[in-house]
């Protein structure tokens, strides 16, 4: 069984017991959180999809932690011109994981 679920604006295929990497959520780690946007469930072949979501259905998941992704380098240069620009930027992010799906 899978869901396909939005997420904080971007959607993800999950499945029960299964870790993912979401944009930071609000809630203490060790949290329950539920998720009523599901846009289709798969149940053994049984497919069934929302317009625009399945009415009844939601996705139910524990926060495991709160983490930082990896450093990306933003380097800006004008060549002949002496510009050079650096930054750096780690995103935020929610390790969760899927406990239930409710079709």
């Amino acid at each position: 069984m899978y869901a396909i679920v939005d997420i904080a604006g971007q959607q993800f295929k999950v499945a029960k017991d299964q870790q993912i990497f979401v944009h930071r959520l609000q809630g203490d780690e060790g949290a329950s959180i539920e998720f009523d946007k599901v846009l289709l469930v798969d149940n053994e072949g049984k497919v069934t999809v929302g317009a625009p979501m399945v009415a009844g259905s939601k996705v139910t998941a524990t926060i495991l932690s709160h983490l930082k992704g990896d450093k990306v380098i933003v380097f800006k240069k004008k060549r002949r011109k002496g510009y050079k620009k650096k930054n750096g930027h780690r995103q935020y992010f929610t390790k969760i994981q899927i406990s239930n799906i409710v079709a």
